[in-house]
């Protein structure tokens, strides 16, 4: 198994595989690192799960899926208007 998220330490290296299992409705991989010390990741830093195919045909040239940045969007806009609840103004 390789880690696949770039920002990662370990990021490139081939680690031992030992088990994939849903934790509190996230999907992790449990690795031995190079030390033998078991290791948690998110899947989806892995390529035990497959790329997103946005992603592969994106090349780089669109970081941010659609609906992501309409979901963005729309949270800016709800902050904007004080819609968010237990978020106050903090005036000096």
């Amino acid at each position: 198994m390789r880690v696949t998220h770039r920002f990662h330490p370990l990021f490139g290296r081939q680690l031992e595989f030992v088990k994939r299992r849903k934790n509190w409705n996230c999907d992790r991989v449990y690795v031995c690192d190079e030390g033998g010390a078991l290791v948690s990741l998110p899947a989806e830093w892995t390529d035990v799960v497959a790329e997103d195919p946005f992603v592969v045909l994106a090349a780089g040239r669109a970081p941010f899926h659609v609906a992501g940045l309409l979901e963005l969007s729309d949270l800016v806009a709800r902050l904007s208007s004080g819609g968010a609840h237990g978020v106050m103004e903090i005036t000096p």
